[in-house]
């Protein structure tokens, strides 16, 4: 599967814990990564 552009960036920021879930879920509304790619980075639905 391929990732959004900014997928990487993102998980990066959520994993060493400088994102928090709702800026996560923030950058979904900003089109930086998809809903899926959301689900995966945090293990959560929206």
């Amino acid at each position: 599967m391929e990732h959004s552009a900014k997928y990487e960036e993102v998980l990066g920021f959520y994993k060493n814990h400088l994102w928090s879930e709702r800026m996560t879920r923030n950058a979904v509304v900003k089109g930086w990564i998809t809903e899926e790619e959301f689900q995966e980075i945090t293990g959560k639905k929206s």
